[in-house]
């Protein structure tokens, strides 16, 4: 049972809305040891701790959260890189308010204890007090690992730990994948995923950049090589809405948005050569974690007014709800149960409006959301310099196309077993590449399950006890 008068959830301290939006600090400023500590004495401690069963990683959510009461900070951020190789980063990204924190036995009447920030607050003191990792023996299996995203950097950790050498190619100059490409310096700050990846490095993993399996080398190749191969390739092709004037001059997809802005450093020109022209007026399409990403990152590089278009209503959004209030903050402004149809050009080919629909909410559809329906002569004009089309991702099919044997859904995932193994042998995937488009902590979550999985195949290959045999 809940003590009373427990005290309230302890509030994120962040940048005013008024400040933030024309720099790309973070937004989030994080918990001091005294809020820290606050935050961690809201702990129950329960005997059955329901809260590690909505981690998808298995943290030992008790087990850490017990020890920053004691003050012992990098025990608890030993006991979190125990199952996570990503606590930083999971810190500051992963949805808990739907997962383990949903599960928080304070949730059912108050708040949830702010496991995340915790984690966040764990990890922060740990890379500032410099983590030091002494790599085991690497004695066991050789793996290669196909994209330095969060599934393959987590399956990464977890093999190294394990006793396997591993190499990591990552197709793009840096390591991260959507971790350094998608999410806004503001929102997960470039120099906590380089610590992450150089925490990896001590552990011994090998991290190789601009190589493209299926161009650079083959996956046949790699096989020849190693004794397996996990494929966390990610899901980085943009889908479009195959309306009229997508071919304009300022529409991109949020992909390229991101990129631009984020890997290329857009936001930094002319300091780096990456031009990116966000015009006086952006409609973002879509209502996701990503379309809040490109639409907030519109205004810092330098728009004046900033719109999100979706077809549902606010009820169906996608988003997290920290970041929906942090956009509104911000001052974005919200188009709900609204539909681009087509877009409209100038004499020079460039974006001038967007011609929209007003929809209504019918019966629920597949994904079980109300389906929308547009509603006849409701058309009306938005005028605007630029477009992002934040509608998802598909993966990308540079390795299958180069592939025999790897087979995948008609709509491009992979096609794994129960143990996320692929149709093609000695091969496993895991995260946006067998899902779609899905979370940071899901995708490590797979990263880590396949780790297993190798593990055993190696160990089962070459003759060798089982780990807890």
């Amino acid at each position: 049972m809940a003590k009373a008068n427990r005290p309230d959830r302890n509030a994120m301290p962040a940048q005013p809305g008024t400040e933030r939006i024309r720099n790309f600090n973070e937004v989030a400023l994080g918990y001091d040891e005294e809020m820290a500590l606050s935050e961690a004495s809201r702990c129950l401690q329960c005997k059955n701790p329901l809260c590690e069963q909505g981690c998808p990683v298995q943290v030992q959510i008790r087990d850490f959260i017990t020890l920053v009461t004691e003050k012992d900070y990098m025990g608890a951020y030993n006991k979190i890189v125990e199952t996570n190789s990503l606590p930083a980063i999971c810190g500051r990204v992963c949805p808990q308010e739907e997962q383990c924190e949903a599960k928080c036995i304070l949730g059912i009447k108050g708040e949830s204890v702010a496991i995340g920030r915790l984690e966040r607050f764990v990890s922060d003191y740990a890379i500032s007090q410099g983590v030091q990792i002494s790599p085991g023996a690497k004695d066991m299996g050789r793996v290669a690992i196909v994209g330095a995203g969060p599934a393959g950097l987590t399956a990464a950790g977890d093999l190294a730990r394990m006793g396997h050498e591993v190499t990591v190619l990552e197709a793009l100059h840096e390591a991260g994948g959507v971790l350094i490409y998608g999410i806004p310096e503001f929102r997960l700050p470039k120099a906590i995923v380089k610590a992450e990846v150089e925490n990896l490095e001590q552990l011994g993993v090998e991290v190789k950049t601009n190589v493209i399996v299926g161009k650079t080398i083959l996956l046949d190749e790699l096989l020849e090589e190693y004794d397996a191969v996990f494929l966390g390739t990610g899901a980085g092709l943009p889908r479009f809405m195959g309306i009229d004037g997508e071919n304009l001059n300022g529409v991109y997809s949020a992909n390229e948005w991101l990129t631009r802005s984020n890997l290329m450093k857009a936001y930094r020109f002319p300091e780096y050569d990456t031009p990116i022209i966000p015009g006086k007026k952006v409609v973002v399409v879509g209502a996701g974690n990503v379309a809040m990403d490109a639409v907030r990152s519109a205004l810092r590089l330098g728009a004046e007014e900033a719109y999100i278009v979706y077809r549902r209503s606010e009820t169906e959004m996608t988003a997290r709800l920290e970041e929906y209030e942090h956009a509104i903050e911000e001052g974005i402004q919200f188009h709900w149960l609204t539909n681009p149809t087509r877009i409209l050009g100038d004499d020079k080919g460039w974006v001038k409006a967007v011609e929209c629909i007003k929809m209504e909410l019918g019966e629920p559809d597949a994904s079980g959301r109300r389906r929308p329906i547009a509603i006849e002569g409701s058309e009306f004009t938005m005028e605007c310099d630029t477009v992002v089309m934040a509608l998802g991702t598909r993966p990308n099919p540079v390795v299958v196309q180069s592939t025999e044997g790897l087979d995948t859904h008609s709509w491009g995932g992979l096609i794994v077993d129960d143990e996320l193994q692929t149709t093609k042998a000695a091969v496993w995937a895991g995260g946006d590449a067998v899902t779609g488009a899905a979370t940071v902590i899901l995708a490590a979550g797979a990263g880590k399950q396949a780790a297993v999985a190798i593990d055993e195949y190696i160990r089962d290959k070459k003759g060798l006890v089982k780990k807890n045999a």
